[in-house]
């Protein structure tokens, strides 16, 4: 690591922000290694603290901490999965690397991207139901699923290996008696940080004849009880970190288990998962103020929302049982680019794990 530097700035290079001027003054250091900076104090402008839009002026000194020598690597990502046609020994070879737990009664997997979990309107044969035969591991039956994750998600995934463990695992999951944490890459930074959402969810119907196109679309709580077809929904959120005002990411708890919830509900509020092309808009820009799902084409192509964690008891034993998913390859593309580490936050950022 560098020694602590003391920057000035040249003339001619006044009046631009501070964070574009460090970006081409010091090679690698980026954005989010800026507003970490910034953030804890380490970062100085003329010995006070700063922001990072602050307008610089010439002959003014900047601090800057020791810095790594290169950017540390990201961790080791989940597996990927292409929707393009693999002979079926690759696709069983990759739905079997993707396991991260098994025992006598349980699987419990990191899904890929891109995987749907059943069969469905052109999806053919390739999903996650359809490959189970491939996770047998010796026992004469498929493991089933108890429930499921949009293709498009990633992230933790629980399939019961016999009778008994699925109807325990379907009533756990009913009865919310499991807890899922997500992270996801949202448009903006949400105000406030931590809070909770409660918006009701009603499906809207598709503009196909197989109903393609299929969404669900918010009530406001007062409306609900006056809405056909909408449900209560609940999710809780908190910021873990942002990019100034551009995006932020996001820890997000589903209280209740409605279809595309968190999607729906980020959108709602103003701040749409990136690269959500259905509830966030794919191709609109995000200029900074909180709306728009696409932050580039370099991240705005693949949907970032990932199933993090998951705390559960196990349906036969009892025993307290945790899981982590590393991040897919997307995702952990983005954190790195942003400078941010996966155990630079807590696993559950809510009071008593709410």
């Amino acid at each position: 690591m560098s020694g602590v530097r003391h920057l000035v700035v040249g003339p001619g290079e006044g009046d631009q922000r501070l964070d574009r001027w460090l970006r081409r003054t010091v090679p690698g250091l980026t954005q989010g290694r800026i507003e970490k900076l910034i953030r804890t104090g380490q970062l100085r402008l003329d010995g006070a603290r700063t922001e990072a839009g602050a307008r610089i002026a010439a002959g003014q000194e900047v601090r800057l901490p020791p810095l790594p020598a290169t950017p540390p690597p990201p961790a080791a990502p989940g597996p990927a999965f292409s929707p393009a046609a693999t002979p079926e020994a690759e696709d069983a070879a990759m739905i079997a690397a993707a396991v991260l737990y098994r025992d006598a009664d349980i699987l419990v997997l990191n899904k890929p991207h891109g995987l749907a979990s059943q069969g469905g309107s052109g999806l053919g044969g390739r999903h996650l139901d359809a490959l189970t035969a491939a996770l047998t591991f010796g026992y004469k039956e498929r493991p089933v699923l108890v429930h499921r994750l949009d293709r498009d998600t990633s992230g933790l995934m629980v399939l019961a290996r016999t009778p008994r463990a699925a109807r325990r695992l379907a009533a756990a999951f009913r009865s919310r008696a499991t807890r899922k944490l997500y992270w996801a890459l949202v448009a903006g930074a949400p105000s406030p940080a931590m809070g909770t959402i409660r918006y009701g969810l009603v499906k809207a119907p598709g503009h196909g004849p197989a109903g393609e196109g299929e969404r669900m679309r918010c009530v406001a709580p007062d409306r609900i009880g006056a809405t056909p077809g909408a449900r209560p929904a609940t999710t809780d959120f908190a910021t873990l970190a942002t990019l100034g005002r551009r995006a932020a990411w996001m820890a997000l708890v589903p209280v209740t288990g409605r279809t595309h919830q968190l999607r729906a509900h980020m959108a709602e509020i103003g701040h749409p998962v990136v690269g959500d092309g259905k509830y966030g808009g794919r191709g609109q820009e995000n200029p900074g103020d909180g709306w728009g799902a696409s932050l580039g084409p370099e991240f705005g192509r693949r949907l970032h929302l990932h199933a993090r964690h998951l705390w559960l008891a196990h349906p036969v034993t009892g025993a307290p049982l945790a899981f982590t998913a590393p991040l897919p390859p997307h995702m952990a593309a983005s954190w790195a680019t942003f400078g941010w580490r996966e155990d630079d936050v807590p696993a559950d950022p809510f009071p008593e794990g709410r």
